[in-house]
């Protein structure tokens, strides 16, 4: 039986998905995306009870992006379609989502690195968008996250150019959250989650929530929002005003 072309382990409340085509700088064909696609169904259902999610690309790449090689879909645009729906259930995950990146972050993979709520990357990070070298268009949104990642002209630039830029770039930008050397990005993630992951998952959250489901308002908008649509305390919190971190201990 061949070996999974998206991996995943759970740890500490930590779900990794991690695309496993290393040979092909994990370049994603439809098998890997269906079963990307499972992944993402089973953790909105809570399968593994995650209360984060990083991820990643095996070997020394983080992913290529669309693997060009393979052969179209009958309905093209309709397979399109599925995918630009399943990135887009990745961002809104209850959970938060890191991606984790060494190597090549072009493309493809830069939309689905962008679909993530933090970029964390090693030195030997290089983020592109290549569309434009091969006469394609994104797909998956990332003329909407880019320019919001990093401003409209340095999006316009790097979608323009077709050129790579550094982790280092990325951070300076805005586009990485953080830029470290390689060998010690699992321990900055494994530090990020860690900060997370010890604050109350319902106010994770509904954060992520407000922050999304306001993009683009106007603050008086948004501040009504916030209000009106408030979730309120988390169910866990045992004491008004009791930080979740004690909540969670015995006694």
């Amino acid at each position: 039986m061949s070996e999974p072309l998206v991996l995943r382990e759970d740890a500490g409340g930590v779900c990794t998905l991690t695309l496993n085509r290393p040979d092909k700088r994990n370049a994603i064909n439809r098998e890997l995306f269906r079963e990307f696609r499972s992944h993402i169904r089973d953790i909105e259902q809570g399968v593994g009870n995650a209360g984060l999610v990083v991820i990643t690309g095996a070997g020394e790449h983080f992913c290529a992006g669309h693997d060009l090689k393979a052969p179209p879909h009958a309905d093209a645009l309709g397979w399109l379609r599925q995918e630009m729906l399943i990135v887009e259930r990745l961002t809104k995950l209850r959970q938060p989502v890191i991606a984790k990146i060494r190597g090549s972050c072009y493309t493809g993979g830069l939309e689905l690195a962008l679909a993530a709520d933090f970029i964390a990357c090693g030195t030997s990070a290089r983020f592109a968008d290549t569309h434009g070298k091969w006469g394609l268009v994104p797909g998956w949104g990332l003329s909407q996250r880019l320019p919001r990642r990093v401003g409209q002209a340095k999006a316009l630039e790097m979608m323009l150019t077709s050129q790579p830029y550094t982790g280092e770039e990325a951070a300076a930008m805005g586009l990485a959250n953080h830029c470290v050397a390689d060998d010690a990005l699992d321990t900055k993630v494994a530090e990020l989650a860690a900060l997370i992951l010890g604050n109350s998952r319902h106010s994770n959250a509904e954060n992520k929530r407000l922050i999304y489901d306001t993009d683009g308002m106007t603050i008086g908008a948004g501040l009504s929002h916030e209000l009106i649509r408030n979730a309120g305390f988390d169910p866990a919190m045992r004491k008004k005003g009791e930080p979740i971190a004690a909540a969670k201990k015995p006694g």
